[in-house]
């Protein structure tokens, strides 16, 4: 990745909110985990993955953040700091997501309605087409400034794939979620997808970034901070809500821890 000069503010912009979803990351996956004894065993796989999936990006916001201290370094007498040589890399976020996003989808299909062959089915191509969307992605991230043909290209190629994730979040699974007979369960799943989606809608805008003329240290910052917010809303939000689904599920089943 290209590495541009970056202001005192550029810089403490994105190591403040790189601490922030780190620090998010960190509270939410212990929260769910310790909640996770809160339910009942057939709804805890839910919660124990929704949990996987913060502590997963907890671990690539560490590496993440450390990244970007030793890109920078600052000098006796200088407010802004000066590049060290080191390359951000950036990959990690890349390296998150192809293993965060599939299991993200996968605790939302496991608090609905689905019978073990329509779960293995849409868990398979839900699986394989987010992962693909991530894929098809990475390269034209790499470009944030000059020939941006790569990243118009790669971004058009996710969406494809992108789009049909939405589509089966809000279209393929309606029946599943309409079979719900509890109308606060019902709301909860409804929250959940559509939290997944707005959030997710986030990054394709975040991804165009550089194509809308913000460039160089500028589009680094837009995008990180960009991400951040996307990943806290996508991960943590959506992570706390399929929490409130089970827990609502395990109560109406019988008596539940407090």
């Amino acid at each position: 990745m290209v590495m541009y000069p970056m202001s005192d503010m550029q810089y403490q912009a994105v190591y403040n909110t790189l601490s922030f979803s780190l620090a998010s990351m960190m509270a939410t996956t212990v929260y769910l985990w310790f909640r996770s004894t809160a339910v009942r065993d057939k709804f805890r796989s839910a919660v124990l993955i929704s949990g996987l999936v913060t502590f997963i990006a907890a671990y690539h916001y560490i590496r993440i953040f450390n990244s970007w201290v030793e890109a920078y370094v600052y000098s006796a007498g200088k407010s802004d700091p000066e590049l060290t040589g080191v390359p951000f890399n950036d990959a990690y976020r890349y390296m998150d997501w192809l293993l965060t996003v599939p299991l993200s989808l996968i605790e939302i299909l496991l608090v609905m309605k689905l019978d073990e062959a329509t779960y293995n089915v849409k868990s398979k191509t839900l699986g394989v087409g987010s992962a693909l969307m991530i894929v098809s992605g990475y390269y034209g991230e790499l470009t944030v400034t000059g020939d941006l043909t790569p990243r118009w290209i790669c971004w058009a190629v996710s969406m494809c794939f992108f789009l049909y994730i939405v589509f089966e979040l809000l279209v393929g699974l309606k029946a599943a979620t309409e079979s719900e007979t509890d109308p606060t369960i019902k709301s909860k799943i409804q929250l959940a997808q559509v939290m997944t989606v707005i959030s997710w809608c986030t990054y394709p805008v975040v991804y165009l970034f550089p194509m809308l003329g913000i460039t160089a240290s500028n589009a680094v910052v837009a995008i990180q901070i960009g991400y951040c917010v996307s990943d806290i809303i996508s991960k943590c939000g959506v992570g706390l809500v399929i929490y409130q689904v089970t827990y609502a599920k395990s109560n109406k089943d019988g008596a539940l821890l407090p």
